[in-house]
């Protein structure tokens, strides 16, 4: 039902999702309500648009319903790190997602990273603009080039990667979980499970697509 998920404001949009059934929780509702994707969107003409966008240095934001999965799925981990844990949000791209990662889980350390400097620029500015505070003192940051702060009791992982990185599945804590793309042409999320003892599980969960996981070099050249 994504497809008839789009609205004329934020709060249309998030409505939407819950009524199509693509948001359970009212704790994530919330959470997206407050974060408007309008400050995050290169064409605010299409900011409630249920669908992907372009922000440049071949980068995306994903479709809201994506990240709306994404919080569902990540959901009681998130609640976990709010009692004083860590959150990665990995290709933070426009800075959208960390930002609803906060407001889900105000009292944890929500750390975006991305390798494009462009990028890291941009989402400080749009978190800005959404009246959102950076710091570690503020609970939040952007990070340029690797994280910090592990173990992550929940990682998100915005774009796909080839396989399973084994060095994201080491920094997730004992519980935690990550949602991940993975696949070269067709892709799927996968749910990666740790348990408290270090055991770890990975669930195939739905087809999605989304732009490639890469180095700097490979994503984006000064001279594009």
């Amino acid at each position: 039902m994504a497809w008839l998920s789009s609205g004329r404001t934020n709060t249309e949009l998030v409505d939407r999702m819950a009524s199509n059934g693509l948001i359970t929780s009212d704790k994530v509702a919330q959470a997206m309500k407050l974060v408007d994707r309008k400050h995050y969107v290169p064409t605010r003409s299409a900011a409630y648009d249920d669908s992907p966008q372009r922000i440049g240095f071949n980068a995306t934001i994903s479709a809201p319903h994506m990240h709306a999965h994404a919080c569902e799925n990540l959901l009681a981990y998130i609640e976990r790190a709010d009692r004083g844990g860590a959150i990665l949000d990995v290709g933070s791209g426009s800075g959208y997602l960390t930002a609803v990662l906060h407001r889900l889980a105000p009292s944890a350390t929500v750390i975006g990273i991305d390798h494009i400097r462009g990028l890291t620029d941009m989402s400080r500015a749009n978190l800005a603009k959404d009246g959102v505070a950076l710091g570690v003192a503020h609970g939040i940051d952007i990070v340029l080039g690797d994280g910090r702060a592990a173990p992550y009791a929940a990682i998100h992982v915005g774009a796909a990667a080839p396989a399973i990185p084994e060095a994201l599945v080491a920094q997730l804590a004992s519980p935690g979980r990550m949602f991940i793309p993975v696949g070269v042409g067709h892709q799927d999320i996968w749910q990666v499970d740790k348990d408290e003892h270090g055991a770890v599980t990975r669930t195939k969960l739905f087809g999605v697509m989304y732009v490639p996981l890469t180095d700097r070099d490979a994503q984006w050249s000064e001279e594009e």
